[in-house]
């Protein structure tokens, strides 16, 4: 048997990231909805229902939606095309609106691995920073996401706990979420 050769480290993109628009909710949608059939450990959300629903659900997902539980949604695009996002939420409850929540991180694999969630993550972070009510963030990862988990300790997150079973895959596998969280100020 071949030995397997080193894996060659993919040049970094430089992509636009801004808020997400309106207009962005069916590239959203279309984002989602790949990231949710290709990586169904990676999400709470199945894709069969998922897919049932229209852009226009997405809503919610822009600034200040769902009734300003929606901080914002960051998108990343590269060459016109939306290639990762992440959305971060929060709580209008008086005790914990000092919490904010990081949900829905993903990056397109053909662009895997070239800092573009990265990226999204920082500029998520920088906004958060800006918020002056804001003073933690917290997200949850799937522990077996081993790229995903040393990205969010590389940007300071570390882990407070695991949830076993937190998931349930359709084939009765038991999916674990790593807890992690990260002072702001």
């Amino acid at each position: 048997m071949a030995e397997p050769s080193a894996p060659s480290i993919a040049p970094r993109i430089d992509c636009q990231i801004r808020l997400m628009r309106e207009a962005d909710l069916q590239d959203y949608k279309t984002l989602r909805d790949g990231m949710l059939a290709g990586h169904p450990e990676a999400f709470t959300s199945d894709a069969r229902t998922e897919l049932l629903r229209d852009a226009e659900s997405y809503r919610g997902r822009l600034s200040g939606g769902d009734g300003g539980a929606n901080l914002f949604t960051l998108t990343a695009w590269l060459d016109g095309q939306l290639v990762g996002a992440i959305s971060c939420e929060h709580e209008a409850r008086v005790k914990v609106r000092h919490v904010a929540h990081i949900v829905g991180m993903m990056v397109r694999d053909e662009v895997h691995g070239r800092g573009i969630g990265r990226q999204l993550l920082q500029r998520a972070l920088m906004l958060l920073e800006g918020e002056p009510v804001l003073e933690l963030v917290t997200l949850s990862v799937t522990a077996s996401n081993h790229a995903a988990v040393r990205l969010y300790e590389s940007c300071g997150f570390i882990r407070y706990g695991r949830l076993m079973g937190a998931i349930k895959m359709p084939d009765g596998r038991l999916v674990d979420k790593d807890l992690m969280s990260r002072r702001l100020r």
